[in-house]
């Protein structure tokens, strides 16, 4: 399919690595780990394997405790053992993580041109909170919708239908920005339009067809709005 800007009257963002830079959480881990990429790998990757089993398996529990449970397999499988006080903090860095560049400046051009902006993630209302104050975009946003006004994570159909629900806007009006290529296809078989976030230049998975726009920032997305 190809992107219909006339179609779209709302725009939803996910958060992490799309708004704020989860890469950055591999400094905390740095003053504690020999060698923190692979643990900040790992961890990543189980975060959100964990979400989409528990969708599965009805096992839902807030982002933050997934997060949780994920640092803890990736330290325990990299053998580093630290304190409770210590992986807290290496969590509590999910509270205070880089917005990118293009964030602000795009998304102001994005509501300016009349459409309604708000977070869609599975972070807890918590997380998503703090990460909307620190990255300073709460004057650009409507709202943010939380996986856990529905216990449902990411690409469960109904959370991108509550998301519809929550902005009143028909789902086939909404524009979905995510850099991950499983939420990117969860809105679009949800009814959404797809648009994959790729500042990195990596390949697209070659699984059920492409997004329906790809662009490098967020000022791509706000020319083609345009």
């Amino acid at each position: 399919m190809t992107f219909d800007a006339d179609r779209v009257s709302t725009v939803t963002f996910d958060s992490y690595s799309t708004l704020v830079d989860v890469d950055a959480a591999e400094s905390a881990l740095r003053e504690r780990v020999d060698d923190p990429r692979p643990v900040s790998r790992l961890w990543r990757a189980r975060s959100l394997e964990y979400t989409m089993v528990a969708n599965e398996i009805d096992a839902y529990q807030p982002f933050y405790e997934m997060n949780r449970d994920a640092l803890q397999h990736a330290l325990d499988a990299h053998g580093v053992d630290l304190s409770e006080d210590e992986r807290d903090e290496i969590l509590a860095v999910y509270h205070e993580l880089d917005v990118f560049p293009d964030v602000r400046d795009a998304i102001e051009r994005i509501r300016d041109a009349g459409y309604d902006c708000y977070v869609l993630s599975n972070g807890n209302p918590e997380m998503l909170d703090s990460m909307v104050a620190h990255a300073d975009i709460d004057h650009l946003l409507e709202d943010t919708i939380s996986a856990d006004e529905v216990r449902a994570f990411k690409p469960a159909r109904e959370l991108y239908r509550h998301a519809a629900a929550r902005t009143g806007t028909p789902i086939d009006e909404i524009a979905h920005v995510s850099a991950l290529w499983l939420d990117v296809q969860g809105a679009m078989h949800a009814g959404m339009q797809g648009v994959r976030a790729d500042r990195k230049g990596s390949p697209w998975e070659p699984f059920d067809g492409e997004p329906d726009l790809t662009v490098g920032t967020l000022h791509d997305l706000a020319d083609e709005l345009a």
